[in-house]
């Protein structure tokens, strides 16, 4: 038997790991799920300890961050030109080094973004647990994702990568060393890239409110849609949100903007 994949660099290892969770990483959180259900138990004691005006706030602070982290997103794929910062999972591709604008205070703000995304449905469980393991978990998954696509960078851009990272933080960001960019912002590749997002983090959170109080709980359907309803008009929107720019993607040239 062959050593050659037992002895692999550390390095090698953590990029060849990074490949395959590229290429799967829209389904790399749904492993989260069964974390999310063993928390609803002590998320559901937690919450009637503090009563619904407490557990509203709860909701709204952590649909906040989620919201702050689809923002990073918006933001990020608003200034780049086209061929990067792309939700594309067959292969690695760029064909512009970015280094400016947010990529000039962190190199991976797109996964900055999702991991504050998916921290704010941590924060309405109000589970210590569950956050500390989510921290650790996107740690050990991003780290090798990055890993691949710094493998690659550096083999595409060589010097002038390798440059730019040894003055930018990968994902802590540093707002002092802003440097602006000379695209201006697009809001229609936004639309056009980042629907997704919204619907997702709705129906996690419409999801995690109805299990926990209909199913843990065992709270009355009706008891729930009079409290609850907002949940119902937000995923509705979202859902129309959701269709209506998808299709103007799919069916029309609208929202297509000429290099991005």
């Amino acid at each position: 038997m062959s050593g050659k994949g037992v002895f692999m660099r550390i390095a090698d290892r953590l990029a060849a790991d990074g490949g395959f969770l590229f290429r799967w990483r829209s389904f790399v959180p749904l492993v989260l799920i069964p974390l999310f259900v063993l928390a609803m138990g002590e998320s559901s004691a937690l919450l009637a300890v503090i009563g619904n005006k407490g557990e509203h706030i709860l909701y709204w602070i952590g649909l906040a961050i989620s919201f702050l982290g689809l923002a990073v997103r918006w933001v990020t794929v608003g200034f780049v030109p086209a061929g990067t910062s792309g939700r594309n999972t067959r292969e690695q591709r760029a064909d512009v080094l970015n280094t400016t604008g947010v990529y000039s205070v962190v190199r991976n703000p797109l996964y900055v973004g999702n991991f504050l995304a998916m921290f704010g449905l941590t924060v309405v469980t109000g589970v210590w647990w569950l956050a500390l393991l989510l921290v650790f978990a996107y740690w050990v998954y991003i780290e090798r994702v990055i890993a691949a696509e710094e493998a690659f960078l550096v083999e595409k851009f060589g010097k002038p990568y390798l440059d730019w990272c040894a003055v930018t933080p990968a994902f802590l960001p540093t707002f002092s060393k802003w440097q602006p960019t000379d695209a201006g912002f697009s809001f229609r590749t936004v639309l056009k890239r980042e629907y997704n997002g919204v619907l997702a983090v709705l129906a996690a959170f419409f999801a995690y409110d109805l299990l926990t109080d209909l199913v843990v709980r065992g709270e009355p359907f009706t008891e729930w849609f009079d409290e609850d309803w907002p949940w119902i008009v937000l995923l509705v929107v979202g859902l129309v949100v959701f269709v209506t720019l998808r299709t103007l993607k799919k069916s029309t040239r609208v929202l297509h903007v000429e290099g991005r």
